[in-house]
Order: structure tokens, then C-alpha cells, then sequence
């Protein structure tokens, strides 16, 4: 029974507690006998952090991002949130969980304290129990049957359900925190104790005592002789304690608590009730918003709804506390949303008394999606306009990009390593390139969406089409690389599709300025909204879990980067590569004069783009040959830091630094040199150790490189060529919007087509599929029809 009432997400400490629930707890007695629980330190895979928590308190936070900060935290818990499906007794695992995550922050140095419900729910369930058992003697000895009758339960009243279920629900926090070397201590209180001053006095005292101690205290409304609720009963500037949503917000402004966490069973505030077809979680709610939302009933077990915690919420946010409502009972998100919300992350619904001056992230979502779709119904020549405008503002307005990039520099200058402040400037030279391929995607964009691929006569009058049309909003996040702006907005456009896009900090005033050239290109034809320039203090992770407004991730940076967005994405594609492993294998019949110009342009031109060299293969054969030196004395004029591979280092007496390991992006001037002794172990090496990214061969034999090509699995496999020619500019897509080493819908340096999905269009009359069964009038043709000619021009 009580391995079906358990959560997941808990299991050591689980294994730990309910033996001993089984034998003390649900029995007879309830009492715990603290010496047989062992005091074991347990810690969990939430990292111990240590953060400046400091704060005078006066005012809320403004942003989640400040929530790290908050020293002293109230934790609400629902009586949804502590009780089982059935209102009968406790959910286990899932307090298990919350009271290791409070355990966890009270041991970073933070002040926490915890407002419970759960002793009717607790005390119901042993009420229950001795109902039973009495019913079964009494029912045995009057029938002499050892078969017994089914018995009914009466109607239990919930302050002897309270009075019964506090001890033991006390008892199991305390066998819980002690898990964790720490001591808990419960406070029962009533309205009156906080309307009686000395009361309020000595509450505070002892409240205060408790934290100085490193005690939690734990506080819950002395349900066994509490007063109904009297509507309409608060006074001015006062809120009653009528339930525990109500005494968790008075509690926090009495002890000028920085944060009020309230777990419910709802992911937080809804515009209208959750469940219904428009029901839109609110992420951040402000004061005066409560016109703009409709509230449902109230959950299944507790005294409130989610009207009452809105209003304890707000009289809290009034009174200097920040307040957090999110969801304490879903499995994938209980075992970590206290600790999330500590975080920062985005987790239920924050209540902030100051409103961004731009729209939220979720609003921009949308106003890139309605922009989207009016800009994919534009004519092809009005979005080709748009880009060739794009391309105009740019050389045009050069002196103001440079200055605002002027400023990144100065401000980068010192924080950031050479190869990213070489990402990060802007010069005359790159605008004009960037005008340049702007205008070559203008030129193959005119019949980019829309175009028909495929034509079918399914019947007579029937007829069916296959089109291009926008994949809807992408969110491009990029580091480092204002000219990916321009870029990716271009093919955006050209495209028909919505964009968000989010910069790094350190392009600040470059990425401002050339969101709003963007922005003022597109508003000629009225689609200003179609891209937006995120400035909010969103974390990326956040923004990966807009599933419901972004239909594809693109990420631009660091291979860390793309790795973090692809493990924080929630249910969105990511197209983008992970690492650029770029490996050329140098073959026992390469040409002298090729090889180490090949070489140089490959590691040496830009050391820290993505298709940089960074392995080189070279034949064994090779080893010992003028060939072989002037490949390394070249590396050594151009400052080549070398790491030698396993085999190279054994052929040699005095080796450079041996490799740490064969699957190294170095992004600088250093690279690998490793020996094989053919191109099918040079193949088997770049499928164990590359990226899938681009790799080349050197030869003159032309049966070896067609072997090399055709059997190198990667997205880009070159002959006799840099492995920097992996670009979209250079493939003459006029720019990409990253390069692609996945294997679905696009693979390589992805433009204007890897932004395209299809549509099916079928135009009939009146056809019905019940015309082509067996004894229809109709029979299918499926004739393949021609498709319009593709405009070359």
C-alpha cells in the first residue's frame, strides 16, 4: 500500500524512511521513537551553493533572477500538495522530497520555514483506522462470525481529525529533517494570536529564537479549535488567517520574510481556470492584474482557492515580500521546484510590484508569430524588398554600427578571450560582406514559400499539392556575433517566418541597433513585429520552454552553449551542432604545393570558427618527408600549438604534448596531428572521434577521394579544399543560420530552404471517401502531374 502512495524522485531517502513508517508511524500507537531512525547526514544532486544573502528588507525583488539572494523563505504547502489523491493520509514521497530541498537550502545558510496543512488529512486516516478496527471487535463478538460485514465509516469532523493527526504529522517531519542533522520545532496558532499584541509579540520572539538556533519552524493553524472562517473579516491593512494561505502570507510580513513560496496542485495563476481551452499560465503577475482574470473553484482538499492566494499573495507582495505560486504535486517537477524557484528559474508565477518597460518574452512570442504569418502572405517581391532595404541601412548607416560595436569592445575589453572579441568586432569590411549576402538571399528568395514540390490527381477533380511554407517562430540565441543578426533576420524574412532573437550581453548595442535596421526595413510593408530582439532578463533555459510559441531552436556560439540548449529544450527541435571536429586526412598521394596551403587556410585563417581544422590525419608513409616538415615548420611560423596523438607520439623520441583526448574543439591556434596507416582507418577515426561536421581529404588519386567522400558520414565531406569553405556564403547561400550535423530535415550549413516545411493543399468537389470503396462509383488515379518550373533568374 504505502509503495503506491509514494512519489518518484526520492528513492534513497525513501528506502530509508518507510520501513520505518511502516512500523511506527501507521501503527496503533503513532508515537516515534527517535532512536531507531539513524542520524545520516543524506545530501542529494542538488548542488550546494553559496550565495551572498545579505539583504535589508523593505522592498520585493523585482526580477526572479534576485530571488537567489533571498536569506529568510516561507514555504507554503497545500493540502493538495501534502495529501494523497484520496484525502486519506499523507503523500510520503512527495514530502520527502520537499523537506529535502528546504533541508538543502536551511544548509546553505538561508532561514526557512515551513506553513502546513495535512493534520485533518493525517488524522482522518487513524481515525479511520481505530473506526475500523472498533467496528470489527464489536461486529465479531455480536455476530460469532469470523467473516465480517461491510461496515460504514461515519462522517468524521475535522478538528478531532485535527486533533488526532497533529502529533503524528509533527512526528514525520521531525523523522524527515532529521535525516538531515537538522531539528524542526511546530507553532499552532489562531487568528486571535496575531490580533492579541502580546501574543504577536511572543510569536515573534519565538519564531526569531527558533531561526537563531538553525531550527525550522513549522506552523499550521490549531485546526482542533479554530472558529469557521468569517467572510469579509479582514481588517484595514490586515489580512485574517482563515486558512493556511492566509497565515502563510501574515507570517511573512510579520518576519519580513524575503520570499513566500506556495506550492498548490496548478503549474500557478491562470488568465482564466486551468484545464479550460484558452487557459494561459501568467509568468509574472502584478498589482491591479486581478480584473484580467477569471478564477475557478477552489482546489479538491483546503479551505481556498487560488482567489484566496491571490490575495494572500498580494498582501504579502505589499507588505516587502516576493511570492512565488507554482505546483508542489507534479512527479517531474516536485523533487526540485523549491529549489528552481530559489534559483531563478522560470517556475510558476512570480508577483512583481514593477512592470518591464517592453513586453514580456511570452508577448513578444506572439507578436512574432501574428508577424510571421503576415509576412509569409506578403508577395515574394515585397519580402525580397524588405531584405534588400535590410542591406541598404547597413552600409548606409555603418558610422552608427561601428560606434555602437565600439562600445562592446570597450566594455568586453578584459572579460572576454581573443578569440571572442575577434568575434565580436564589426568592421567595414564585414558590413559590406553582410550587405552583400543579404542581397543574394533577396535573389533567392522569390519563390522560396509557396513553392509547389509535388502534384498528384487523386481522382477526377481531385487533386492534391505539396508547397513550401515557414516552419512559424525560431529562436536563434547567439554569442559573440552581431553579424549573425542581419543574417539570420534576412532568411527570417525571406522565409515568411517569425523570430526571436537573443544576443549575448556583450553585443549589447551592436545587436540594439541592428534590430531596430531590421525593424524599420520590415515596417515598409507593415510586418515591424515579425522579429524581436529579446532584452528581458530571461535565461536561456527559460526561453527553451516556450514550447507553445516556438516551433525551433537555433543556437549560435560555443559548443557549451549548444549543448546547454539542446539538454534544456522541452519538447522544441534544436538544429545546430554540438562540436566542430573538423579532421583532414593528408593521404600518402597528396600533392606537396597543395598540402600546406590547404593546411593553413584550414587551422590558420580563423582558428575559433566552427569549421576550423583541428585534427589532422596524415598517412604513415608520410612520416620522415620533406612533406611532413614543411607541414610542421609551416605550423610552427604561424605559432601552431601542436598535441601529438597516441601512434604519432610513439614514433617519436621527443614528442610535443600528447593529446588529453582524440574529441577536442580547440577554437585557437592549436591543433592535433595523428598517424594512420590508411584511408579506411583515417574513415573509422573521424566516425570514433569527429563531429559529423566537415572533414577532407588531400590526394591526387582520384578512386581514393571518391572512396573518402562516399564513405565519410558527415554533413560536409570536401576533396582538395579548406575545411572553411563550410559556410553558407560560400555555398552561395547567401548566409546561414548555423550548421546543421543532425540527420533530420536539414544537415549542413543551413539557409533559406532549411527554414522551409511543406503543406498539403487537396481541391475537390464534393468528394467523399465513401465514392471509393469497393462498391463506389469513383476509382483513384494517383497520376503524377507536372510541377511549375522553379524561377532560376
Amino acid at each position: 500500500m504505502l509503495r503506491q502512495v509514494c512519489c518518484s524522485g526520492f528513492q534513497p531517502f525513501r528506502q530509508r524512511l518507510l520501513p520505518w513508517l511502516q512500523s511506527t508511524v501507521l501503527s496503533r500507537s503513532h508515537r516515534v521513537q527517535s532512536s531507531a531512525i539513524r542520524h545520516v547526514r543524506s545530501w542529494s544532486n542538488i548542488p550546494f551553493i553559496t550565495v551572498p544573502l545579505s539583504r535589508t528588507h523593505g522592498k520585493s525583488f523585482a526580477h526572479r533572477s534576485e530571488l537567489k539572494h533571498a536569506k529568510r523563505i516561507v514555504v507554503k504547502l497545500g493540502s493538495a500538495v501534502v495529501t494523497r489523491g484520496d484525502e486519506c493520509g499523507l503523500a510520503l514521497g512527495r514530502l520527502a522530497s520537499i523537506v529535502e530541498q528546504v533541508s538543502v537550502l536551511q544548509n546553505q545558510g538561508r532561514e526557512m520555514m515551513l506553513v502546513t496543512s495535512g493534520a485533518v488529512a493525517f488524522g482522518k486516516q487513524r481515525l479511520r483506522h481505530e473506526i475500523l478496527l472498533s467496528q470489527s471487535v464489536r461486529q465479531a463478538l455480536h455476530s460469532g462470525q469470523n467473516q465480517l460485514k461491510e461496515m460504514a465509516i461515519p462522517v468524521l469532523e475535522a478538528r478531532a481529525c485535527a486533533a488526532a493527526g497533529q502529533s503524528g504529522l509533527m512526528a514525520l517531519y521531525e523523522a524527515m529533517f532529521t535525516q538531515y542533522s537538522i531539528c524542526a520545532a511546530q507553532i499552532l496558532v489562531t487568528n486571535l494570536d496575531f490580533h492579541d499584541e502580546q501574543k504577536r509579540r511572543n510569536l515573534n520572539g519565538t519564531l526569531h529564537e527558533l531561526l537563531r538556533m538553525n531550527i525550522v519552524p513549522i506552523v499550521n493553524t490549531n485546526d482542533a479549535v479554530v472558529p469557521p472562517a468569517e467572510p469579509n473579516s479582514d481588517l484595514q491593512g490586515v489580512i485574517s488567517v482563515k486558512d493556511n494561505d492566509s497565515l502563510a502570507a501574515r507570517l511573512a510580513v510579520e518576519m519580513k520574510t524575503d520570499l513566500l513560496i506556495v506550492l498548490s496542485d496548478v503549474e500557478g495563476l491562470f488568465d482564466s481556470p486551468p484545464g479550460s481551452d484558452d487557459a494561459k499560465l501568467i509568468d509574472i503577475f502584478y498589482p491591479g492584474d486581478q480584473q484580467s482574470v477569471t478564477f475557478g473553484t477552489k482546489s479538491r482538499v483546503g479551505m481556498g482557492g487560488m482567489e484566496a492566494k491571490v490575495k494572500a499573495a498580494l498582501w504579502a507582495l505589499q507588505g516587502g515580500t516576493s511570492v512565488v505560486i507554482a505546483n508542489g504535486t507534479h512527479p517531474k517537477v516536485s523533487g526540485h521546484v523549491i529549489t528552481d524557484i530559489v534559483e531563478g528559474k522560470k517556475v510558476g508565477t512570480f508577483f512583481s510590484e514593477v512592470k518591464p518597460a517592453g513586453p514580456t518574452v511570452e508577448q513578444q512570442g506572439e507578436m512574432a508569430r501574428s508577424g510571421g504569418r503576415m509576412l509569409a502572405t506578403l508577395e515574394p517581391e515585397q519580402r525580397a524588398e524588405i531584405i534588400h532595404h535590410l542591406a541598404d541601412l547597413l552600409t548606409d548607416q555603418r558610422e552608427e554600427i561601428l560606434l555602437a560595436n565600439k562600445k562592446d569592445l570597450e566594455e568586453a575589453e578584459g572579460r572576454l578571450a581573443a578569440p571572442l572579441l575577434k568575434r565580436l568586432s564589426l568592421s567595414t569590411s564585414k558590413l559590406n560582406s553582410l550587405a552583400i549576402g543579404l542581397r543574394q538571399i533577396a535573389a533567392s528568395s522569390q519563390d522560396s514559400v509557396g513553392r509547389v514540390l509535388r502534384r498528384t490527381r487523386i481522382a477526377k477533380n481531385l487533386e492534391l499539392e505539396q508547397v513550401t511554407v515557414p516552419i512559424g517562430v525560431l529562436l536563434v540565441i547567439f554569442e559573440s556575433r552581431p553579424d549573425c543578426l542581419p543574417q539570420v533576420a534576412a532568411l527570417a524574412i525571406a522565409s515568411g517566418n517569425g523570430l526571436l532573437l537573443k544576443g549575448g550581453k556583450e553585443a549589447t548595442h551592436s545587436n540594439r541597433i541592428l534590430h531596430l535596421l531590421a525593424q524599420e526595413a520590415l515596417s515598409i510593408h507593415g510586418v515591424k513585429e515579425a522579429i524581436q530582439l529579446v532584452n528581458t532578463r530571461e535565461e536561456v533555459e527559460d526561453l527553451c520552454r516556450l514550447d507553445k510559441m516556438i516551433d525551433l531552436i537555433i543556437p549560435r556560439g560555443s559548443s557549451q552553449l549548444v549543448r546547454d540548449i539542446q539538454k534544456a529544450a522541452k519538447g522544441i527541435p534544436v538544429m545546430g551542432h554540438s562540436e566542430g571536429i573538423c579532421h583532414m586526412y593528408v593521404d600518402s598521394e597528396a600533392s606537396v604545393d597543395k598540402v600546406t596551403r590547404l593546411v593553413r587556410d584550414s587551422k590558420c585563417e580563423y582558428p575559433a570558427a566552427c569549421n576550423a581544422l583541428e585534427t589532422l590525419l596524415i598517412h604513415r608513409d608520410l612520416l620522415r618527408t620533406p612533406l611532413f616538415d614543411q607541414i610542421i615548420d609551416m605550423l610552427r611560423v604561424e605559432q601552431v600549438k601542436i598535441h601529438a596523438g597516441p601512434k604519432f607520439a610513439s614514433y617519436l623520441t621527443f614528442s610535443p604534448s600528447e593529446v588529453k583526448s582524440l574529441r577536442t574543439e580547440y577554437g585557437d591556434l592549436e591543433l592535433c596531428i595523428e598517424v594512420v596507416d590508411s584511408v579506411q582507418e583515417a574513415i573509422d577515426h573521424i566516425h570514433k572521434y569527429g563531429s559529423s561536421h566537415t572533414d577532407v581529404i588531400v590526394t591526387e588519386n582520384e578512386k581514393t577521394a571518391e572512396f573518402f567522400l562516399q564513405h565519410v558520414d558527415s554533413a560536409c565531406v570536401f576533396w582538395n579544399a579548406s575545411t572553411r569553405f563550410s559556410d553558407g556564403y560560400r555555398f552561395g547561400l547567401g548566409a546561414e543560420v548555423g550548421i546543421s550535423t543532425s540527420r533530420i530535415h536539414a544537415r549542413g550549413p543551413v539557409g533559406l530552404e532549411g527554414l522551409l516545411t511543406t503543406k498539403w493543399l487537396l481541391r475537390g468537389q464534393d468528394h467523399v471517401v465513401s465514392d471509393f470503396s469497393e462498391h463506389g462509383s469513383l476509382k483513384y488515379l494517383h497520376e503524377n502531374l507536372p510541377v511549375p518550373q522553379r524561377n532560376t533568374n
